[in-house]
């Protein structure tokens, strides 16, 4: 490292994945201490943090509501502060699971039909046949995703899906394999495919040990492999992504990816799935963390010209 920079490491604040962006933030500013970065973590949440004077770059390491939403973009746009990951727009468009299908579907990259559910006394769609997947429209890490395998169970996962959100998202469960993609600085590292011991990536899945495997490489074939990683850099295309993210896919048993959502704020601790996607492209997690800081730094330079 050539220059230690002044940098605040957001973590935590209001949102439903408030402890693992805590985690995440930890995570991310013990690495940059460890490259010899001057490092302060603030907890926020809205309109009442301050940063340190001579803040050079922020370090988003929040999820969900005020972090992925382009809400804390936005106020610190206003700052003319500089910090990691998407903009305020493409935060806004990849948190709204219907903003980022409608935007996938208009340049060609594959998503699943789909309806939108405004009430939790909503009936069973007509013509759909079960199993369907029930997702909180902005929300992430799983929160209140819901699985419905026969038609009875409707009422009740909507219901739960309700609590999480004004509008829910229903889709056909694919039957497939599940992996999501990373891009970092124009790179699409390794497939990391995703095995829930359950069966459902659910939000116990993904945060209890030992109950999913992970493999990266991914182990698809080539031809397979490009497939999954275009349908991932189409859909970054699609929401107008910048510097990094990750991409969640599902892959149809014929072998057709389908996107099903764009992560602008992707889990950051050591054993996340970016991380895991970075290690396989021979990234240590310091990389990862200071390349991700360039990417924003590099931004604020050529802004400034």
């Amino acid at each position: 490292m050539t220059q230690a920079w002044n940098i605040v490491v957001m973590r935590g604040g209001p949102s439903a994945e408030r402890e693992v962006s805590l985690r995440s933030g930890e995570s991310v500013a013990n690495a940059l201490r460890r490259l010899g970065h001057h490092v302060t973590e603030i907890d926020p949440r809205p309109c009442q943090w301050m940063l340190p004077d001579h803040t050079d770059v922020v370090f988003l390491a929040l999820h969900g509501t005020y972090g992925e939403d382009g809400a804390v973009q936005g106020e610190l746009e206003h700052l003319g502060v500089p910090y990691t990951g998407c903009g305020v727009e493409a935060s806004r468009i990849a948190f709204d699971k219907v903003l980022t299908k409608n935007r996938c579907a208009a340049t060609g990259v594959p998503v699943a039909k789909s309806l939108v559910v405004d009430s939790p006394e909503t009936p069973w769609p007509k013509r759909w046949e079960p199993p369907v997947v029930l997702k909180p429209v902005r929300q992430g890490s799983s929160v209140g995703l819901q699985f419905v395998e026969r038609v009875e169970q409707w009422p009740a996962a909507l219901q739960e899906a309700f609590k999480h959100d004004s509008q829910v998202l229903v889709e056909p469960k694919i039957i497939g394999a599940e992996c999501t993609v990373a891009i970092l600085g124009g790179k699409i590292l390794p497939v990391v495919e995703v095995r829930p011991r359950s069966g459902n990536y659910d939000y116990q899945s993904k945060y209890t040990k030992g109950a999913t495997e992970y493999l990266c490489p991914a182990p698809f074939n080539a031809e397979l492999t490009a497939r999954i990683q275009a349908a991932a850099e189409g859909a970054f295309s699609a929401i107008g992504g910048r510097d990094y993210a990750r991409v969640d896919i599902m892959v149809r048993q014929d072998g057709e990816p389908v996107v099903l959502e764009v992560n602008t704020l992707p889990g950051m601790t050591e054993t996340s799935l970016m991380p895991k996607a970075a290690a396989a492209a021979g990234m240590s997690y310091e990389y990862l963390c200071q390349r991700i800081v360039e990417l924003a730094m590099a931004r604020a330079v050529a802004s400034a010209r």
